[in-house]
Protein backbone atom coordinates (compact mmCIF):
# COMPACT_ATOMS: atom_id res chain seq x y z
CA UNK A 1 0.00 0.00 0.00
CA UNK A 2 0.90 3.41 -0.90
CA UNK A 3 1.37 5.48 2.04
CA UNK A 4 1.00 9.37 2.21
CA UNK A 5 3.72 10.99 4.82
CA UNK A 6 1.60 13.44 7.09
CA UNK A 7 2.44 15.92 9.95
CA UNK A 8 -0.28 16.39 12.36
CA UNK A 9 -0.90 20.15 13.46
CA UNK A 10 -3.46 20.29 16.71
CA UNK A 11 -4.22 21.45 19.91
CA UNK A 12 -6.03 18.94 21.68
CA UNK A 13 -9.30 19.08 22.03
CA UNK A 14 -11.96 17.02 22.01
CA UNK A 15 -12.58 17.36 18.17
CA UNK A 16 -8.96 16.75 17.69
CA UNK A 17 -9.27 13.48 20.05
CA UNK A 18 -11.58 11.97 17.14
CA UNK A 19 -9.35 13.11 14.22
CA UNK A 20 -6.06 11.50 16.07
CA UNK A 21 -8.31 8.18 16.30
CA UNK A 22 -9.06 8.37 13.07
CA UNK A 23 -5.29 9.08 12.22
CA UNK A 24 -4.19 6.42 14.52
CA UNK A 25 -5.99 3.55 12.91
CA UNK A 26 -5.43 4.78 8.80
CA UNK A 27 -2.73 2.71 7.51
CA UNK A 28 -2.81 4.79 4.06
CA UNK A 29 -0.65 7.54 6.32
CA UNK A 30 2.30 7.34 7.71
CA UNK A 31 2.59 9.93 10.08
CA UNK A 32 5.53 11.30 10.64
CA UNK A 33 5.08 13.46 13.79
CA UNK A 34 1.97 15.34 15.52
CA UNK A 35 2.90 18.64 16.30
CA UNK A 36 0.94 20.68 18.98
CA UNK A 37 0.16 24.43 19.45
CA UNK A 38 -1.50 26.24 22.36
CA UNK A 39 -5.28 26.60 20.95
CA UNK A 40 -8.47 25.12 22.58
CA UNK A 41 -6.35 24.92 25.70
CA UNK A 42 -2.94 25.78 26.89
CA UNK A 43 -0.04 24.87 25.51
CA UNK A 44 1.44 22.34 27.96
CA UNK A 45 -2.21 20.84 28.08
CA UNK A 46 -2.39 20.20 24.03
CA UNK A 47 1.20 18.70 24.03
CA UNK A 48 -0.02 16.35 27.04
CA UNK A 49 -2.90 15.32 25.60
CA UNK A 50 -1.38 14.43 22.01
CA UNK A 51 0.90 12.14 24.20
CA UNK A 52 -2.01 10.51 26.07
CA UNK A 53 -4.17 9.93 23.20
CA UNK A 54 -1.06 8.34 21.28
CA UNK A 55 -0.71 5.79 24.35
CA UNK A 56 -4.49 5.27 24.23
CA UNK A 57 -3.84 4.54 20.30
CA UNK A 58 -0.36 2.11 21.04
CA UNK A 59 1.21 4.84 18.15
CA UNK A 60 4.51 5.50 20.78
CA UNK A 61 6.33 4.96 17.30
CA UNK A 62 4.84 8.64 16.47
CA UNK A 63 6.82 11.91 17.60
CA UNK A 64 5.27 14.13 19.30
CA UNK A 65 6.56 17.53 19.14
CA UNK A 66 5.65 20.68 21.47
CA UNK A 67 5.67 23.85 19.60
CA UNK A 68 4.39 27.56 19.93
CA UNK A 69 2.86 28.12 22.72
CA UNK A 70 0.82 31.15 21.88
CA UNK A 71 -0.31 33.17 18.80
CA UNK A 72 1.96 35.16 16.47
CA UNK A 73 0.88 38.98 17.30
CA UNK A 74 -2.56 39.34 19.48
CA UNK A 75 -2.77 37.78 23.08
CA UNK A 76 -3.92 34.10 23.42
CA UNK A 77 -7.42 32.90 23.60
CA UNK A 78 -8.87 29.49 24.43
CA UNK A 79 -11.86 27.45 24.52
CA UNK A 80 -12.54 25.70 28.00
CA UNK A 81 -15.67 26.11 28.44
CA UNK A 82 -16.18 23.30 25.15
CA UNK A 83 -13.33 21.24 25.92
CA UNK A 84 -13.25 20.88 29.48
CA UNK A 85 -10.45 22.11 31.76
CA UNK A 86 -8.33 19.30 30.67
CA UNK A 87 -8.94 19.92 26.73
CA UNK A 88 -10.15 16.26 26.77
CA UNK A 89 -14.01 16.52 28.39
CA UNK A 90 -14.47 13.58 30.60
CA UNK A 91 -11.55 11.59 29.85
CA UNK A 92 -9.75 10.80 32.90
CA UNK A 93 -6.41 12.31 32.63
CA UNK A 94 -3.04 10.30 33.21
CA UNK A 95 0.74 11.51 32.27
CA UNK A 96 1.66 9.64 28.94
CA UNK A 97 4.56 7.11 29.70
CA UNK A 98 6.22 8.35 26.66
CA UNK A 99 7.91 12.23 26.80
CA UNK A 100 7.91 14.32 24.17
CA UNK A 101 10.50 14.62 21.53
CA UNK A 102 12.98 16.58 21.17
CA UNK A 103 13.12 19.80 19.65
CA UNK A 104 10.47 22.12 18.93
CA UNK A 105 7.69 21.98 16.21
CA UNK A 106 8.59 24.53 14.07
CA UNK A 107 12.34 22.97 13.71
CA UNK A 108 10.94 20.04 13.13
CA UNK A 109 8.41 20.97 10.89
CA UNK A 110 11.33 22.78 8.90
CA UNK A 111 13.66 19.96 8.91
CA UNK A 112 11.18 17.36 7.50
CA UNK A 113 10.24 19.60 4.44
CA UNK A 114 13.70 20.33 3.86
CA UNK A 115 14.75 16.91 3.80
CA UNK A 116 11.34 15.42 1.33
CA UNK A 117 9.19 16.83 -1.19
CA UNK A 118 6.47 14.95 -0.50
CA UNK A 119 4.67 15.59 2.78
CA UNK A 120 0.74 16.41 3.46
CA UNK A 121 0.15 18.78 6.68
CA UNK A 122 -3.30 18.84 8.51
CA UNK A 123 -4.02 21.51 10.98
CA UNK A 124 -6.84 21.44 12.99
CA UNK A 125 -5.77 24.26 15.55
CA UNK A 126 -4.58 27.66 15.01
CA UNK A 127 -1.24 27.76 12.16
CA UNK A 128 1.09 29.59 14.09
CA UNK A 129 3.97 26.41 14.02
CA UNK A 130 3.60 25.85 10.39
CA UNK A 131 3.33 30.30 9.85
CA UNK A 132 6.44 30.42 11.84
CA UNK A 133 8.26 27.97 10.08
CA UNK A 134 7.30 30.02 6.90
CA UNK A 135 8.52 33.15 8.12
CA UNK A 136 12.08 31.37 8.93
CA UNK A 137 12.44 29.24 5.98
CA UNK A 138 10.19 30.61 3.27
CA UNK A 139 11.25 28.28 0.98
CA UNK A 140 10.00 24.98 2.74
CA UNK A 141 6.99 26.36 0.92
CA UNK A 142 7.55 25.01 -2.48
CA UNK A 143 8.09 21.17 -0.82
CA UNK A 144 4.10 21.21 0.88
CA UNK A 145 2.54 18.66 -1.25
CA UNK A 146 -0.64 19.58 0.36
CA UNK A 147 -2.02 21.61 3.38
CA UNK A 148 -5.35 20.69 5.10
CA UNK A 149 -7.26 22.79 7.65
CA UNK A 150 -9.99 22.84 9.75
CA UNK A 151 -10.51 26.85 9.89
CA UNK A 152 -12.89 29.33 8.83
CA UNK A 153 -16.16 30.33 7.73
CA UNK A 154 -18.60 32.40 5.12
CA UNK A 155 -22.10 31.44 5.20
CA UNK A 156 -22.27 30.44 8.63
CA UNK A 157 -20.65 33.71 9.78
CA UNK A 158 -18.65 32.32 13.36
CA UNK A 159 -18.32 30.17 16.06
CA UNK A 160 -16.33 32.72 18.48
CA UNK A 161 -17.55 35.85 17.04
CA UNK A 162 -19.87 37.32 14.73
CA UNK A 163 -17.93 36.76 11.62
CA UNK A 164 -14.86 34.59 12.74
CA UNK A 165 -14.12 30.77 13.14
CA UNK A 166 -12.34 29.78 16.34
CA UNK A 167 -9.11 28.57 14.86
CA UNK A 168 -8.76 31.56 12.46
CA UNK A 169 -9.67 33.94 14.93
CA UNK A 170 -7.16 31.98 17.53
CA UNK A 171 -4.22 33.41 15.40
CA UNK A 172 -5.33 35.54 12.13
CA UNK A 173 -1.97 36.52 11.86
CA UNK A 174 -0.66 33.12 10.99
CA UNK A 175 -3.30 32.25 9.05
CA UNK A 176 -2.74 34.90 6.87
CA UNK A 177 0.84 33.97 6.61
CA UNK A 178 -0.12 30.49 5.76
CA UNK A 179 -2.75 31.18 2.96
CA UNK A 180 -0.65 33.61 1.01
CA UNK A 181 2.44 30.95 0.93
CA UNK A 182 1.24 29.32 -2.21
CA UNK A 183 1.50 26.02 -1.21
CA UNK A 184 -2.09 23.77 -2.10
CA UNK A 185 -4.68 24.03 0.15
CA UNK A 186 -7.61 23.02 1.43
CA UNK A 187 -9.73 24.95 4.36
CA UNK A 188 -12.92 23.33 5.90
CA UNK A 189 -14.56 25.37 7.46
CA UNK A 190 -17.82 25.94 9.32
CA UNK A 191 -19.92 25.60 6.15
CA UNK A 192 -19.32 22.21 5.97
CA UNK A 193 -18.33 20.92 9.29
CA UNK A 194 -21.44 22.08 10.80
CA UNK A 195 -23.13 19.58 8.51
CA UNK A 196 -21.71 16.80 10.41
CA UNK A 197 -23.50 16.24 13.36
CA UNK A 198 -22.50 13.73 16.52
CA UNK A 199 -26.44 12.64 16.54
CA UNK A 200 -26.70 9.71 19.66
CA UNK A 201 -26.91 6.93 16.86
CA UNK A 202 -23.33 8.16 15.45
CA UNK A 203 -21.96 8.70 18.82
CA UNK A 204 -23.06 4.66 19.26
CA UNK A 205 -22.10 3.63 15.88
CA UNK A 206 -18.20 5.20 16.87
CA UNK A 207 -18.70 3.19 20.54
CA UNK A 208 -19.39 -0.04 18.84
CA UNK A 209 -16.09 -0.68 17.77
CA UNK A 210 -14.87 -0.99 21.08
CA UNK A 211 -11.04 -0.55 21.59
CA UNK A 212 -10.43 2.08 23.48
CA UNK A 213 -9.69 4.79 21.18
CA UNK A 214 -13.24 3.99 19.61
CA UNK A 215 -14.32 4.48 23.29
CA UNK A 216 -12.28 7.73 24.12
CA UNK A 217 -13.54 9.08 20.98
CA UNK A 218 -17.18 8.45 21.61
CA UNK A 219 -16.53 9.90 25.30
CA UNK A 220 -15.38 13.23 24.19
CA UNK A 221 -18.43 12.99 21.86
CA UNK A 222 -20.73 12.88 24.52
CA UNK A 223 -19.08 15.66 26.35
CA UNK A 224 -19.27 18.11 23.31
CA UNK A 225 -23.20 16.90 22.99
CA UNK A 226 -23.46 17.77 26.51
CA UNK A 227 -21.66 21.04 26.42
CA UNK A 228 -23.26 22.27 23.18
CA UNK A 229 -26.71 21.56 24.41
CA UNK A 230 -26.36 24.00 27.38
CA UNK A 231 -24.34 26.49 25.66
CA UNK A 232 -25.97 27.03 22.19
CA UNK A 233 -28.57 24.27 22.00
CA UNK A 234 -28.01 21.66 19.61
CA UNK A 235 -29.21 18.32 20.47
CA UNK A 236 -26.44 17.01 18.37
CA UNK A 237 -23.38 19.03 17.84
CA UNK A 238 -20.68 19.32 15.15
CA UNK A 239 -17.93 17.67 14.54
CA UNK A 240 -15.17 19.54 13.06
CA UNK A 241 -11.21 18.44 12.82
CA UNK A 242 -11.41 15.09 11.36
CA UNK A 243 -13.49 16.70 8.30
CA UNK A 244 -10.16 17.49 6.69
CA UNK A 245 -8.57 14.62 7.32
CA UNK A 246 -11.57 12.95 5.74
CA UNK A 247 -10.63 14.64 2.47
CA UNK A 248 -7.13 13.38 2.45
CA UNK A 249 -8.19 10.06 3.35
CA UNK A 250 -11.71 10.08 1.06
CA UNK A 251 -11.50 13.23 -1.22
CA UNK A 252 -15.10 11.96 -2.40
CA UNK A 253 -16.63 12.50 0.80
CA UNK A 254 -15.66 16.23 0.84
CA UNK A 255 -17.22 18.56 -2.20
CA UNK A 256 -14.87 21.58 -3.01
CA UNK A 257 -14.57 24.78 -4.65
CA UNK A 258 -12.23 26.69 -6.07
CA UNK A 259 -11.97 30.66 -4.02
CA UNK A 260 -9.65 33.20 -2.87
CA UNK A 261 -9.49 33.40 0.51
CA UNK A 262 -8.13 36.70 2.70
CA UNK A 263 -7.66 36.68 6.41
CA UNK A 264 -8.92 39.69 8.22
CA UNK A 265 -5.78 41.11 10.61
CA UNK A 266 -7.83 44.08 12.38
CA UNK A 267 -11.07 45.23 13.74
CA UNK A 268 -12.40 45.15 16.39
CA UNK A 269 -15.30 43.05 15.29
CA UNK A 270 -13.94 41.20 12.14
CA UNK A 271 -10.32 40.08 13.37
CA UNK A 272 -10.38 36.54 12.11
CA UNK A 273 -12.46 36.54 9.78
CA UNK A 274 -12.33 35.03 6.70
CA UNK A 275 -13.42 36.43 3.38
CA UNK A 276 -14.19 34.18 0.59
CA UNK A 277 -14.73 34.57 -3.13
CA UNK A 278 -15.70 32.59 -5.54
CA UNK A 279 -15.86 35.00 -8.46
CA UNK A 280 -12.13 34.62 -10.54
CA UNK A 281 -9.78 37.22 -10.22
CA UNK A 282 -12.09 39.71 -8.21
CA UNK A 283 -9.39 40.21 -4.99
CA UNK A 284 -6.55 37.96 -6.56
CA UNK A 285 -5.76 34.18 -8.03
CA UNK A 286 -7.38 31.38 -5.99
CA UNK A 287 -5.09 30.12 -3.37
CA UNK A 288 -7.31 27.59 -2.05
CA UNK A 289 -10.20 24.75 -2.30
CA UNK A 290 -13.35 25.19 0.18
CA UNK A 291 -15.46 22.80 1.30
CA UNK A 292 -19.18 23.35 0.43
CA UNK A 293 -20.65 20.03 1.02
CA UNK A 294 -19.94 17.28 3.02
CA UNK A 295 -21.13 13.14 3.65
CA UNK A 296 -21.80 13.60 7.27
CA UNK A 297 -22.86 9.66 7.30
CA UNK A 298 -20.00 8.96 5.21
CA UNK A 299 -17.72 10.88 7.80
CA UNK A 300 -18.63 8.50 10.90
CA UNK A 301 -18.72 5.49 8.96
CA UNK A 302 -15.23 6.08 8.27
CA UNK A 303 -14.70 7.00 11.91
CA UNK A 304 -15.96 4.56 13.28
CA UNK A 305 -14.16 1.47 11.00
CA UNK A 306 -10.84 3.45 11.69
CA UNK A 307 -11.12 4.15 15.56
CA UNK A 308 -12.40 0.68 15.86
CA UNK A 309 -9.30 -1.06 13.82
CA UNK A 310 -6.42 0.81 16.15
CA UNK A 311 -4.34 -2.07 17.70
CA UNK A 312 -3.97 -0.86 20.89
CA UNK A 313 -2.34 -2.11 24.24
CA UNK A 314 -4.85 -0.84 27.29
CA UNK A 315 -3.06 2.04 28.50
CA UNK A 316 -1.89 1.83 31.99
CA UNK A 317 -3.53 5.24 33.54
CA UNK A 318 -2.14 7.16 37.32
CA UNK A 319 -4.15 10.33 37.41
CA UNK A 320 -2.10 13.06 36.73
Amino acid sequence: MTTRPLIIDCDPGVDDAVMLALAFGSPELDILGVTTVGGNVPGELTSRNARLLRQVAGREDVPVHAGCPGPMVREPVSAPEFHGASGLGSIEVFEPKAKLAEGHAVDFIIRTLKARRDVSILITGPMTNLATALVLAPEIADSIRQIAVMGGARAEGGNVTASAEFNIYADPHAADIVLRAGAPTLLVGLDATYQVRATKERIEQVRANGSPMALAAAQVLEFSASVEKKIVGWDAPPLHDPVPLVWLLRPELVETRPATVRIETRGDFTMGHTAVEFRANRVGAFNVDWAVKVDAQGVFDLIAERAGQVAVKSATKGKS
